[in-house]
């Protein structure tokens, strides 16, 4: 139909409003619905079926970026369901460890892993099945995604266990949730959860992902994931320093870099005259005479000798 013939029905088209893809020739297309930020819209089912790193449909906005649609039901979830001028078949239930609701009429259903809109599909038929209603309009609202959580934990400044408001929340968010890293955190993050039914872990550099624009490490997670942040890599300088002590390893540091960290040599000491203590992953230690442009290493620890002169 073109809009433009007929003045009287374009202005009736609002942005945002829910929008009716029409097979035209065809008759009407399956169409599956689907739930967008509390917006619901019509996704043909016709179409070439895209999934997310965690089963979830995704539709494609105008511009063809991916559009996540849905929540996944999980263990522990807290719904609502509602059926249209049906107040006394309203309920509000939790979703049991196995993925089951108990609903009235129907008795047990298997709702885990479903989205929204599918889990109203299930009561909707089975309400309709059971001869109680001919043509049941099912409602579930989220209460609380309690089963959709993951744990943070370490150097980090609120660690403890966050939902997963959305089926595309990425590592970044749940950080930002925890308040970021602290200071003696370490830039890297490991992941670890279950994949397939398999065991899983990664391990982040979390600058990259906005240095290098590096998206692919900003992992989507799911309920059950851990993220641990350990302490930050340190090395330790001694002898002629003006503040011996133990720092934190900046990226790429040298070893000139080290010696201004722990505030140059005292008046004693001389930059050419170091000692560099390395352990190795079999326990070994090796005695190295470093060059100033070397590369720090974790746990290395360094003695300034004092001059000759």
């Amino acid at each position: 139909m073109n809009f433009f013939k007929f003045p009287q029905l374009s202005h009736m088209l609002v942005p945002g409003a829910v929008t009716l893809i029409l097979a035209v020739g065809g008759g009407l297309a399956h169409a599956q619905e689907s739930v967008v930020a509390g917006t619901r819209s019509i996704v043909d089912a016709s179409s070439p079926s895209t999934t997310a790193e965690n089963g979830s449909p995704i539709a494609e906005t105008m511009s063809g970026h991916p559009m996540y649609v849905d929540y996944l039901l999980s263990a522990g979830d807290s719904i609502r369901i509602q059926v249209y001028q049906n107040p006394d078949l309203t309920i509000e239930t939790r979703v049991s460890e196995n993925g089951v609701i108990t609903y009235p009429l129907v008795g047990a259903l298997y709702v885990g892993g479903r989205s929204l809109a599918s889990a109203e599909n299930v009561i909707a038929q089975s309400l309709k099945a059971g001869g109680y209603l001919q043509k049941p309009q099912v409602n579930i609202t989220l209460l609380l995604a309690r089963g959709n959580q993951v744990s943070v934990l370490g150097l980090v400044a609120r660690p403890g266990r966050f939902s997963l408001d959305t089926v595309n929340t990425r590592l970044s968010d749940i950080l930002a949730s925890a308040g970021g890293t602290l200071g003696g955190g370490d830039d890297v993050a490991i992941v670890t959860g279950l994949r397939d039914g398999k065991a899983f872990r990664q391990q982040v550099d979390i600058p990259s992902i906005f240095i290098d624009a590096n998206h692919s490490s900003d992992l989507v997670l799911q309920g059950g994931d851990s993220i641990y942040v350990h302490r930050a890599p340190v090395f330790y300088i001694y002898g002629e320093a003006q503040r011996s002590g133990s720092y934190r390893i900046e990226r790429d540091m040298t070893i000139m870099q080290a010696l201004a960290q722990g505030g140059g040599v005292t008046s004693r000491g001389s930059e050419n005259r170091l000692r560099l203590h390395r352990r190795f992953s079999d326990g070994r230690v090796l005695q190295i005479d470093p060059k100033l442009t070397d590369l720090v290493l974790p746990n290395d620890v360094l003695f300034v000798k004092e001059s000759m002169f």
